[in-house]
């Protein structure tokens, strides 16, 4: 059996998790064990967004519970009906094991409120990949003066709007490709969102580091 599938809610959510698994020993940064890792067998995106995962994780999951000994469903908090995060999850996990996935076998993780606040970090290398550096602005600081960040807070108050921002600034699209560029380069320790130390505590749990001795 593979090791993992990963269901996410879109293609941004897939271009970032191309980017950081498909890092050369990106195990290490997660302070787990060895897993494999393909993108065309372990990644799975929804065609329904974050609502189509709420209501049919456990459906898309169904046959990887022969081919894969984890899986992890990954999903927005805020959209349009969205119950809020607790809900989410709660239903999501319960679904998935009415459907046959043992409980320890499955994570749950709902970022809150967005994707984007897994990649807006003050960071040079965001900021190399958002357009900053040619504009000659820090990230933090731009978005702090636009209301977007508070100042002593370690990430944006609205992740997604400050990047958009930012982007219209520099006169770049907002695109996938930036996703996979960010998390290809930016530091684990720089997350310090709730929901990625959940999948990272998840993927230590599931691939103890021992096993990569």
């Amino acid at each position: 059996m593979r090791d993992c599938v990963f269901l996410v809610a879109d293609k941004n959510m897939e271009a970032a998790f191309m980017g950081f698994l498909g890092r050369s020993q990106f195990h290490q940064s997660l302070g787990c064990g060895v897993f494999d890792f393909d993108e065309n067998q372990d990644l799975l995106v929804s065609g329904e967004h974050d609502p189509g995962v709420y209501t049919r994780a456990h459906e898309l999951l169904r046959s990887y519970q022969k081919t894969h000994r984890h899986a992890v469903v990954v999903l927005d908090e805020a959209w349009d009906g969205s119950p809020k995060a607790l809900r989410i999850e709660q239903k999501i996990r319960q679904d998935l094991e009415l459907s046959g996935w043992d409980a320890e076998r499955v994570e749950v993780v709902v970022i809150c409120p967005e994707l984007e606040a897994w990649v807006c970090h003050d960071s040079t290398k965001v900021e190399e990949v958002l357009g900053c550096t040619k504009l000659g602005i820090g990230l933090k600081s731009y978005l702090v003066g636009e209301k977007l960040w508070e100042a002593e807070q370690s990430k944006a108050t609205d992740p997604k709007a400050g990047i958009e921002r930012v982007l219209k600034l520099a006169r770049m699209p907002r695109s996938s490709a930036l996703y996979r560029k960010i998390t290809a380069q930016i530091s684990v320790k720089r997350c310090v969102d709730p929901a990625f130390g959940r999948l990272q505590a998840a993927l230590q749990r599931w691939f103890p580091m021992e096993d990569a001795i």
